[in-house]
């Protein structure tokens, strides 16, 4: 089926994760550049979503530029932000012991959360991807939970999209606390989640019917959109299939095999 171009052409506002749909580890998807450029000159607005916890804002925007997509710090949005927000305003100041590397630690500090290293000390157990996370880690999340801390994590992903294939996500992390604990997360802040979308919505001042969220992964940029209402571009060029994508329940609005495509069109 082919797109409905005067539809595809007509949001004011585009959201792009970045993993698998912008770039491949350190190299730029052939066309991402293209298609940005062309929304840009027509007066569209552009925001990048990334679940990915482990890198700032700041190293995404600095990247996108260093790959010819220049960006600030305001076009960027990951969950490592959205999640200290969403603490921040459920308990100012709250104490946290925070599984995840330190630019989700900088997130919270910057949001005024105190991170402590005590699992009894926490008013919240924060889950992230974590290149290394231990028994320990595991332990103290377990005490954590035991003596009362609220269970939030960062993104639901299983894997994480690199070049030459996947490496573990924070699903690795809530699966291991659910194991020893029973204990799920009461709040997940990343897509396909409504904290991050109504974060973009919120900084681009503009309406989910405004918008059109484009991602490669099925159980969250697609997922989002059958849970929020934001229309969805799938493409095949991070870890999804065209086979993945007839088998999955919640379908795209469009489906393209990259960024090159809507360029050519757009």
């Amino acid at each position: 089926m082919k797109p409905d171009l005067a539809r595809l052409r007509g949001y004011q506002g585009y959201f792009f994760d970045l993993d698998g749909t912008v770039y491949l580890g350190p190299h730029l998807i052939e066309g991402a550049d293209r298609a940005i450029r062309a929304l840009r000159r027509q007066g569209k607005k552009t925001l990048f979503l990334s679940n990915k916890p482990i890198e700032s804002c700041r190293d995404y925007a600095e990247k996108l530029s260093a790959l010819g997509i220049p960006a600030t710090l305001e076009e960027v949005i990951n969950s490592s932000q959205v999640t200290a927000l969403t603490i921040a305003r459920m308990a100012p100041r709250a104490t946290v012991y925070c599984i995840g590397e330190p630019p989700l630690m900088d997130e919270l500090k910057a949001a005024g959360l105190r991170i402590t290293d005590d699992p009894l000390r926490a008013e919240f157990l924060l889950a992230s991807q974590d290149r290394g996370f231990s028994y320990a880690k595991l332990n103290d999340a377990m005490l954590a939970l035991r003596h009362g801390a609220r269970f939030i994590a960062t993104n639901p992903d299983r894997t994480c999209p690199v070049a030459g294939g996947e490496i573990p996500d924070c699903a690795g992390m809530i699966g291991a606390i659910e194991g020893v604990t029973g204990i799920s997360p009461e709040i997940v802040c990343g897509k396909p989640f409504r904290y991050m979308l109504d974060a973009a919505l919120e900084r681009l001042r503009l309406k989910v019917s405004d918008c059109l969220m484009i991602g490669d992964r099925l159980e969250t940029d697609i997922q989002m959109g059958a849970e929020t209402g934001i229309d969805t571009l799938l493409v095949l060029s991070g870890v999804t299939t065209a086979a993945m994508a007839a088998d999955y329940p919640f379908k795209p609005t469009y489906t393209m095999n990259s960024l090159a495509d809507l360029a050519q069109i757009i």
